[in-house]
């Protein structure tokens, strides 16, 4: 039986990153996505040029839909936009005990262009963090959510935040490989790969789906993690690009 994972995230009309590439990672990874989508988006695979926010009111309705007639095994969280969403979803994990919580931090699009208001981070911190199994920002996001510079200073920070796990990922590292550190109360861990040529479309949407899905299935935290990341990987390497910007991962795996 497949296990159902709830995406709260935004859309990319490329089909590159957001809910397209949360539904891609999760069907690959055997598990049923059911979205609410927090905002369009204006974009393709260069450039964020805008976005319009949903009405809260409207996620509400759709959450209520949602719970009266389907049970959770996790949650994947992506683009929020505005500390009214962000207060939305806690409201709603609140509802879902127990229910294990993937947070991607969404501040920006990779090829660049903010996805959320100014005081989207705060909020982020304040009511999300808490409530999550595992936050998965990149290097530049871990950053501007903890106020530090460096890896090591912002995934203590975040770690004081409430969040249990951060996986900090170092795509936009200058490293020769990429290396991926998370952060929890067992330590340090640390995952690496040969970085692989260009740059890539909806990368941190798919690892965070990824691991949903695997924490859907009931696999361990750190196991979900490795097995997320060893997918995402796989995508990138037949990684194609659609339009003249990043490359969009083929998330078959």
């Amino acid at each position: 039986m497949k296990p159902n994972v709830l995406v709260i995230a935004g859309h990319d009309p490329s089909g590159g990153a957001g809910i397209h590439a949360d539904i891609e990672a999760i069907h690959s990874l055997g598990g049923l996505p059911a979205t609410l989508i927090t905002g369009l988006t204006v974009q393709n695979s260069q450039n964020v040029r805008g976005f319009e926010l949903v009405n809260v009111d409207l996620l509400e309705r759709q959450a209520e839909a949602l719970l009266d007639d389907m049970n959770f095994q996790a949650v994947k969280i992506g683009m929020t936009g505005s500390p009214a969403i962000i207060r939305f979803i806690a409201r709603l994990l609140d509802q879902l005990p127990g229910v294990p919580v993937v947070l991607d931090p969404v501040l920006a699009a990779e090829a660049g262009g903010s996805l959320g208001a100014q005081s989207v981070p705060e909020a982020l911190l304040e009511h999300l963090f808490p409530r999550a199994t595992v936050a998965t920002p990149n290097l530049p996001e871990a950053e501007r959510l903890a106020g530090v510079t460096g890896v090591q200073a912002a995934g203590e920070v975040l770690l004081r935040s409430g969040c249990p796990a951060v996986l900090i990922t170092g795509t936009h590292d200058q490293t020769e490989a990429v290396h991926n550190h998370l952060f929890s109360a067992e330590g340090v861990g640390d995952w690496s790969w040969p970085r692989l040529p260009g740059s890539f479309h909806g990368s941190g949407c798919t690892l965070a789906s990824a691991c949903a899905a695997r924490l859907a299935h009931g696999i361990a935290l750190e196991e979900a993690l490795t097995e997320a990341q060893d997918y995402v990987y796989r995508t990138l390497q037949n990684a194609w690009q659609a339009g003249r910007g990043q490359l969009i991962p083929d998330r078959r795996g």
